[in-house]
């Protein structure tokens, strides 16, 4: 929606400046008149008026430290970003000393327990309990979180880490659409009023509202199948909304874990949008701003007017990692014993240019320390350096690293009828900055390949089902023309379909024809140097979040269950060097897929 450019601060300054001016007319007229008292007239009282801010931080997936624990080393980008809280909770201390103490409230969008090494060793290798603390909760803590919406990774290990995690904070996780299965009651606080203090005035009452993603129900399904569900932002919105409003609430700001743009990667598998921020601020009347998070896009300030009251709603979404920080601030002004908003602003700042909070640093040190040391650990050695530079358009060895451990796993746990089926597998490139070196390799080599905590599949496709598969994947490539040159700059990502959404296959062999339209691209689909027949069936090694219906791909959710593990994959390929001593790529499975223009092949496996 288009931002009015006349603002609320616009305006406000243009009521104060005509105030001005009928002033200056008063006192003209009353020169000759007598005074105001003489005139029957009684003194004008300025309105009493406040600020304050609401900050923001979304999708730090457990980034505290400026560290990139997959390459040992500080964190650097090519934009020159900064990761991490420590940074953040610097920048937070200056807003709160610019702007007074009791003036300032620290929100988050969710997101906050999964995405690094460090994330991972706290859930898996030394788990939070009573005694051992998660060290986000520390960090948060100790900047003091007003209040935190639930992320669709918070799910990632299970619903019970998620409860320990909740527990050690300070603060509450919302979820005003995350509801027990069987009552349909929320399972985590819906929402929480902050009070601003106000001299001589009543409290600003401040009410958060705190809205999750309706995909986890497709991406955890087998961590919330039967204990949870949930339902859309706007419908939970529409329930919650009123009933702040009800309790007296001056201003109403909701923490989404929800994108702005409408739009959704799973297709029609669920009734309601995943990236819905955009449809709250149109379709609910009542709400002043949203922070946003969920895309990792950096969006300081946006408006959208709501359909019914015509009001603005404003946004930010502050990136993710701890990349920005957005900050909201608010004027407003008592009227008639009631705080009403004035003016409001966002933006978003960069912590890049200022140090780590050594009070965090103090806190948290040794617990970065023994994940250095755990991600440092030796587990075999690699005959050749392996590298995922190229991944996303050649057939490269680390990827047939990702299908052997999961072909060999899957192959291990089949039925004999099952057994006797032939078996491929899927995975998506995830990190082209990913490399195993040769010589020694780490816990961290592994990891920086496998960056996700998924688990392992094996699901039954027909032939025709794969080649649907495939043509979905294929998608993920722009259309290049005969005859055309093929630049890997702008090649891939075509329709938003990003890296971890595109799959490759190993076990059969094929062509994709970048030269053709959508859906008619995938060419000599064979297996065994055999043409792959519709009524053909296929026992499929994929992960939990494909085989759950993630990013959309056909026939895979629907599919029959051949295979099923807790264990994540990441961990397996680990288990697989210890087991082998050396890692190998003459081991893996002769795979053969390669893009073609009009059968010409352009890269070289």
């Amino acid at each position: 929606m288009p931002v009015n450019p006349v603002s609320p601060m616009n305006r406000r300054e243009f009521v104060q400046k005509s105030a001005v001016t009928g002033a200056a007319v008063a006192v003209a007229g009353a020169a000759g008149t007598g005074t105001a008292e003489a005139a029957g007239r009684k003194p004008e009282h300025k309105p009493r008026t406040w600020t304050f801010s609401i900050l923001g931080t979304t999708d730090l997936h457990s980034h505290v430290f400026d560290w990139d624990y997959y390459k040992d080393a500080a964190y650097s980008d090519a934009k020159g970003n900064s990761v991490g809280v420590a940074r953040v909770a610097t920048l937070i201390k200056q807003q709160r000393k610019a702007k007074g103490e009791d003036h300032v409230l620290l929100v988050d969008a969710g997101d906050i327990i999964q995405g690094t090494s460090l994330a991972y060793y706290f859930a898996r290798v030394d788990p939070i309990t009573d005694g051992v603390k998660h060290p986000m909760a520390v960090a948060m803590n100790h900047m003091r979180y007003d209040a935190a919406a639930l992320g669709n990774h918070e799910f990632n290990y299970g619903i019970d880490v998620l409860r320990k995690f909740e527990k050690q904070c300070r603060f509450p996780l919302l979820g005003a659409n995350a509801l027990d299965a069987k009552t349909l009651r929320p399972a985590f606080p819906p929402y929480t009023v902050k009070k601003i203090r106000v001299p001589g005035a009543p409290d600003i009452k401040v009410g958060i509202l705190g809205l999750t993603n309706p995909g986890i129900a497709i991406w955890d399904k087998d961590n919330v199948s039967g204990r949870m569900v949930f339902p859309g932002l706007v419908e939970q919105a529409k329930k919650y909304v009123p009933r702040l409003r009800a309790l007296g609430c001056d201003v109403v700001f909701l923490t989404d874990h929800s994108g702005l743009d409408g739009s959704s990667s799973y297709g029609d598998e669920l009734p309601y949008v995943e990236n819905a921020s955009n449809l709250v601020a149109e379709q609910v009347p009542g709400i002043d701003a949203i922070l946003v998070g969920h895309t990792h896009v950096e969006v300081p300030s946006y408006t959208v007017k709501n359909a019914e009251t015509g009001e603005d709603v404003l946004l930010s979404e502050p990136y993710c990692w701890g990349y920005r920080l957005s900050v909201f601030d608010f004027e407003v002004e008592l009227e008639h014993g009631r705080w009403k908003v004035t003016g409001k602003t966002a933006q978003t700042l960069n912590p890049n240019t200022v140090d780590e909070d050594p009070e965090i640093r103090k806190l948290l040190q040794a617990d970065h320390e023994l994940v250095v040391k755990y991600v440092n650990t030796a587990v075999g050695t690699c005959t050749a350096d392996l590298s995922a530079a190229e991944s996303c358009w050649k057939d490269v060895p680390i990827m047939d690293f990702i299908h052997e451990v999961q072909m060999q796993t899957v192959k291990a746990g089949l039925s004999a009828s099952d057994a006797a089926l032939p078996l491929i597998s899927v995975a998506a490139p995830f990190s082209r900055t990913a490399d195993i070196p040769a010589g020694n390799v780490t816990i961290k080599d592994i990891a920086g390949l496998y960056i996700y905590d998924n688990t392992l599949y094996g699901k039954k496709l027909t032939g025709a089902q794969l080649k649907d598969y495939l043509e979905y994947a294929a998608k993920y490539y722009h259309q290049v023309p005969a005859g055309t040159a093929v630049d890997t700059a702008t090649l891939t990502n075509a329709n938003s379909f990003w890296d971890y959404m595109y799959d490759t296959a190993a076990g059969v062999d094929y062509e994709i024809d970048i030269a053709q339209a959508e859906g008619s691209r995938i060419k000599n689909l064979t297996y065994g140097g055999t043409a792959v027949t519709d009524d053909q069936v296929f026992v499929v090694a994929v992960n939990n979040y494909r085989a759950n219906g993630g990013s959309g791909y056909p026939h895979i959710a629907a599919a029959d269950i051949a295979y099923s593990s807790t264990n994540e994959i990441r961990q397996l390929m680990i288990d697989y060097v210890v087991a082998k001593g050396t890692l190998n790529p003459a081991d893996f499975a002769v795979t053969n897929w390669k893009l073609t223009q009009a059968g010409t092949p352009v890269f070289q496996g």
